[in-house]
């Protein structure tokens, strides 16, 4: 069973979903990903979020960055939106995410920021689960 669940809004967001997804290989931390699109393929979306095991979600977004916010529409566990540089630098993305309407949070990383999105999403898990949280704590060691 996938701990995360990885939906980027479109094939050309396929270089981040491959950087978290090699992070979440190097901690051990199941994932499935797909590809589905707030508003080309929004059913998908609501099928994938509804059918979905996992206990957090990462949304790779760019341009109006709605599917973070989709997700989080269908679901009351945690979403990071990962927003990606497509136009203005990003930052029409990244503040797409970061204003969610009040009850409906979404944890944003910044812009093309694959690797917080991973970690995010490991420290989520790791808070009930001390393997991965010795990981988390040895890699924080590492990096220092």
């Amino acid at each position: 069973m996938a701990d995360v669940t990885i939906i980027a809004g479109s094939p050309s967001d396929k270089d981040l979903t491959k950087k978290v997804e090699k992070l979440l290989d190097d901690f051990g931390v199941e994932y499935e990903s797909f590809i589905a699109s707030a508003h080309r393929n929004p059913d998908r979306v609501k099928e994938i979020v509804l059918s979905s095991k996992a206990r957090v979600f990462i949304a790779i977004a760019g341009l109006s960055a709605a599917l973070p916010g989709a997700i989080a529409s269908h679901t009351i566990k945690p979403v990071i939106g990962l927003p990606k540089d497509v136009k203005l630098g990003g930052l029409d993305s990244l503040l797409s995410i970061a204003q969610m309407p009040p009850g409906v949070p979404v944890a944003t990383v910044g812009i093309d920021n694959a690797k917080n999105a991973a970690l995010l999403a490991i420290e989520i898990l790791a808070s009930t689960d001390g393997d991965l949280s010795k990981k988390l704590q040895e890699y924080r060691e590492k990096n220092r």
